[in-house]
C-alpha cells in the first residue's frame, strides 16, 4: 500500500521540478522572461502551499485513501491541461492545478505511516518517502531531457498525466487507511474517550505551538532555496556559465537528486536508532550554509566540485526533513496530519516565493544576450543569487538551533 501511494508521490515530484529541464522549451513556447519563467515554475507551489494545512486536516478526518486518490486524479488532469496549453496564462493555471492535486499526497503518506508503522519506524518511512521524491526528481532530469528531445515536452507531460490517472485508480482500489476488518467503516479519528476530535481544538493545539512555526520557517528557507537553485536555475546556470548542453547540465541536477535519494532514508534510519533528531537537523542546516556560501564565494568552481556541492545540498535536505518527525513527536497522533500540513505549508510558500525573487534578481543582471531564445545572465547575477541562498541558510540555522534547544515532550 505504501508503494502505491509512493508511486503517486513520485509522479508529483516529477511534475514539481520538470520546469528546470524544460526551461528553454517553455521560454520558447510561451515567449517569456526569467521572471515569468520563475512565476510559471512557482505556480505549482501556490495552491500546493496553500493546501497543506487543509490537506493535513482532510487526511486526519477522511483518511489517506480517499484524499490521495482524489488528489492524484486532479494532478493528472492538470498535467494533461499543461501539455495542451497554448498560452502563458493557461499553462500557469494548469500547472497550478497540478500543484493543487499533488498537494495532498505527501501528507497522506505521512498519515498512513502513523497508522501502519511503529513510532520508531516513522523517520525511516518518511525518509524513504522523500527518497521516492528524489527519484521523481532524477527522472525529471536527463531522462526527461531525452524524452523531450525525442517526442517533445508536450507529449512527455501527456504521458505523465495518463500515469497519474492510473495511479489514482490503484490508490482507490488497494489502499486502506488503517489495519481494520474490511467490514469496518473508515471513520474519523477519535479522542481517548471515544468521541470525535474537535477541529477547533486540533487547530488550536497545532497552530498555537511555536515549535511548529519554527519548523515551518526552517522548511520555508531550505526548500525555497533548493527548489530554486537546483530545481529551476541549476540547469541555466551551468548552460550559461559553463557552456554545457541542457542534457549535460541536467546530469548535475540529477547528481543533486541522487543526494536526496540517499540522504533522506539514511538520515531517517540514523534518527530512528539514535533519537538525535534535532541534532541531525542542526548539523544538516550548518552544512547547507557551507555549500551555498562556497558557491557564492567561488561563483564558477570546477564542474566536478559543482556536482559535489549540488549532491551535498540535497543530501542534507534529507536531514532537514526530520522536521516532520520532530513535529510528530511533539504532538498527538490524531493531529499528525495537521502538524505535517502546517510545516509543509510554510515550507512550500518558500518554494513559491523564492523562485520569483531570484528570477527578478537575475533579470537585473541580464547581459542583454539571448541564446536559442533564452536570456543569458551574468556571473555576478548568479553569485548574488547564491549569496541570497547563503543568507537564507543562516536564518534556517538560527531556527534549527532554537528547535534543538527547545525540547517539548509529547
Amino acid at each position: 500500500m505504501w508503494s502505491v501511494l509512493a508511486f503517486g508521490y513520485l509522479l508529483m515530484s516529477f511534475t514539481r521540478v520538470s520546469t528546470a529541464v524544460l526551461a528553454e522549451s517553455l521560454t520558447l513556447a510561451f515567449n517569456i522572461t526569467a521572471t515569468e519563467l520563475g512565476l510559471l515554475h512557482s505556480s505549482f507551489f501556490y495552491f500546493y502551499a496553500a493546501m497543506q494545512l487543509p490537506a493535513g486536516v482532510l487526511v486526519d478526518r477522511y483518511g489517506p485513501r480517499r484524499v490521495a486518490g482524489t488528489g492524484t486524479f486532479v494532478m493528472g488532469f492538470g498535467a494533461v491541461a499543461f501539455a495542451m496549453s497554448d498560452s502563458f496564462l493557461v499553462s500557469f493555471l494548469a500547472r497550478a492545478l497540478v500543484g493543487f492535486g499533488g498537494s495532498v499526497i505527501f501528507l497522506a503518506i505521512l498519515r498512513f505511516a502513523v497508522t501502519w508503522f511503529r513510532a520508531d519506524e516513522y523517520a525511516t518511512v518518511t525518509g524513504l518517502t522523500i527518497g521516492v521524491s528524489a527519484l521523481g526528481g532524477i527522472i525529471a532530469t536527463t531522462p526527461l531531457a531525452i524524452a523531450a528531445s525525442v517526442i517533445g515536452w508536450r507529449s512527455s507531460m501527456l504521458v505523465i498525466g495518463s500515469l497519474c490517472v492510473v495511479s489514482a485508480l490503484f490508490i482507490f482500489l488497494s489502499v486502506r487507511d488503517r489495519p481494520v476488518d474490511e467490514t469496518d467503516s473508515e471513520s474519523p479519528e477519535l479522542t481517548a474517550d471515544g468521541g470525535p476530535t474537535s477541529l477547533r481544538d486540533d487547530l488550536r493545539s497545532v497552530l498555537g505551538g511555536s515549535d511548529v512555526w519554527a519548523l515551518g520557517i526552517l522548511n520555508f528557507l531550505i526548500l525555497g532555496v533548493n527548489f530554486t537553485i537546483i530545481g529551476l536555475w541549476g540547469v541555466p546556470y551551468l548552460v550559461h556559465l559553463y557552456d554545457l548542453s541542457v542534457a549535460r547540465a541536467s546530469l548535475y541536477v540529477l547528481v543533486g537528486n541522487v543526494g536526496l535519494l540517499i540522504g533522506s532514508p539514511l538520515f531517517g534510519w540514523i534518527a530512528d536508532r539514535t533519537a538525535a533528531h534535532t541534532a541531525l537537523v542542526l548539523i544538516s542546516t550548518l552544512v547547507f550554509c557551507v555549500v551555498f556560501g562556497t558557491l557564492s564565494a567561488l561563483g564558477t568552481p570546477p564542474l566536478a566540485f559543482v556536482g559535489i556541492l549540488f549532491f551535498t545540498a540535497m543530501f542534507v535536505n534529507g536531514g532537514v526533513s526530520l522536521a516532520f518527525t520532530v513535529g510528530r513527536q511533539r504532538h498527538p497522533d490524531e493531529v499528525s496530519g495537521t502538524v505535517s500540513g502546517t510545516i509543509n505549508s510554510v515550507g512550500y510558500f518558500g518554494a513559491a516565493v523564492v523562485p520569483a525573487v531570484m528570477g527578478m534578481v537575475l533579470d537585473v543582471f541580464w547581459t542583454g544576450k539571448i541564446v536559442d531564445g533564452t536570456p543569458v545572465y551574468s556571473f555576478t547575477g548568479y553569485r548574488v543569487a547564491f549569496g541570497i541562498a547563503t543568507v537564507a541558510g543562516f536564518a534556517a540555522l538560527a531556527c534549527a538551533l532554537w528547535i534543538h534547544q527547545t525540547r517539548r515532550p509529547r
